[in-house]
């Protein structure tokens, strides 16, 4: 177990580190000297992969040992920024199977950052491997993946964090101490998601050969194989149900995981979803241009709604959530959250996203950062870290990335078939519905072999 030497004033300053670190139990940490960093290994080397693994070197003494990528072009370019980025100045070895990485070194952290559909293998390997392992959401391209990954976390004993850090974000933290948990809102008995960004690549790219930097078998790994049409990073995979959930996968999510933090709500008691491809039919996109999801509670339903086209039904909040209390109205972003309460006289709040550019100027030339989020993941990798050295549950433990995967995964079930989703935890079955159980476990492309959560 290494202990290890955070400066708090390295990452935020002020009542919102205060709020933040007392929230997370992290503090006290700047008290105790690191004997050695932790050796890290990063499993997917794009744009998300190299932007997590940045923020966790800046608030924390590590030495990343080795890289893996399926594409040798992306991969020498990440050795040499993770060379320029950390403190030994060493480039760290490259894999093109993560198979090997995980056999050839002993890190005490990896970080997933490939595509949904390598999650559940990639995750689980490494925690066989004896790491603990922070990996994106969403966790899982199916319903057992997600129940197989969770009991594999749970039988090595090892800390999973997702990456769902709208649970790490400051003035999200703000708004449930002091809006929703303050009881601002009173009782909250209806909640509105939506996402509305144009986000849905589309397109009608002619097949071609694949280039000789790209392993694409290994890219394709479990899921089935398409033709090779042009790179598939960044957006053109997400486009495809064969390796995720489409925009419900994507961004329902993280929606739905913070009004479940906020809330203190478990798992949905039933899903019900419908949409389609309704005005983006000319390219090979299949995943859904519009869909709306009713997530049902005990005394409360989160109702989700998404299109690629059209405009916002408020521009100021066109990827949020809206928690609608008897007292007052709350909406949430990534970006700002403002409560509206019904008594004129009382105050309105507003808060906005916390900025860190001049603590780390490094944010402001790194290609493609999201920079209101780089405070939160900085907070996300903290709170990882805590966990590790606590021996605790993360904020963002794996459970409950499942709980928030599952869900939207259940949702496109219910598009898909018609019909409600009510799912049994325990016996791993939708409720009356054996068509829609099959659907629980999609196939693996041989010769993977997809894990069983009672054999993991």
């Amino acid at each position: 177990m290494h202990i290890f030497n955070i400066n708090r004033r390295q990452f935020l300053q002020g009542a919102t580190a205060t709020l933040a670190l007392t929230a997370f139990g992290a503090q006290g940490m700047d008290l105790i000297n690191p004997p050695k960093p932790y050796r890290v290994g990063l499993i997917g080397t794009g744009w998300y992969g190299k932007s997590d693994l940045f923020r966790l070197i800046q608030v924390a003494p590590v030495e990343v040992v080795a890289l893996c990528d399926v594409d040798k072009n992306m991969l020498n370019e990440a050795g040499k920024l993770v060379s320029q980025r950390q403190k030994s100045g060493k480039v760290p070895r490259l894999y093109g199977d993560y198979r090997k990485m995980l056999a050839d070194n002993q890190m005490d952290i990896v970080l997933i950052g490939t595509p949904d559909h390598w999650h559940a293998l990639q995750m689980i390997d490494a925690v066989k491997a004896g790491s603990h392992v922070y990996v994106q959401k969403p966790i899982s391209v199916d319903v057992l993946e997600g129940e197989a990954m969770v009991a594999a976390a749970r039988k090595y004993n090892k800390v999973v964090q997702v990456g769902t850090q709208r649970k790490s974000t400051p003035h999200l933290i703000d708004a449930k101490k002091n809006i929703v948990d303050a009881g601002l809102l009173g009782k909250v008995s209806h909640v509105e998601m939506c996402c509305y960004f144009h986000m849905r690549a589309n397109g009608n790219p002619p097949v071609e050969a694949v280039p000789a930097h790209l392993d694409y078998e290994m890219w394709t790994g479990p899921a089935p194989m398409r033709p090779y049409d042009g790179s598939p990073h960044i957006r053109w995979w997400r486009t495809f149900n064969e390796y995720g959930n489409g925009i419900m996968g994507d961004m329902c999510v993280h929606m739905l995981d913070t009004v479940r933090w906020m809330l203190g709500l478990g798992w949905p008691k039933k899903i019900s979803s419908t949409g389609g491809i309704y005005v983006q039919k000319e390219g090979k996109s299949n995943i859904a241009d519009t869909q709306s999801a009713v997530f049902e509670f005990d005394g409360l339903n989160a109702v989700w709604q998404h299109r690629s086209w059209g405009g916002p039904n408020n521009p100021e909040y066109p990827w949020s959530f809206t928690l609608y209390g008897e007292k007052g109205t709350l909406w949430g972003s990534t970006m700002q959250y403002d409560f509206i309460p019904l008594d004129k006289d009382a105050k309105r709040i507003h808060k906005d996203v916390v900025y860190e550019k001049e603590k780390y100027p490094e944010d402001l030339t790194e290609e493609r950062i999201e920079l209101n989020a780089a405070p939160a993941t900085r907070l996300h990798m903290l709170d990882f870290l805590s966990a590790i050295e606590n021996s605790k549950r993360p904020i963002a433990d794996i459970q409950e990335g499942h709980i928030s995967t599952a869900s939207c995964i259940l949702a496109n079930m219910s598009m898909q078939t018609g019909r409600p989703m009510v799912y049994d935890q325990q016996k791993r079955i939708v409720v009356g519905d054996p068509e829609a159980t099959k659907l629980l476990a999609r196939p693996y492309r041989q010769p993977w072999k997809r894990p069983d959560p009672k054999l993991v």
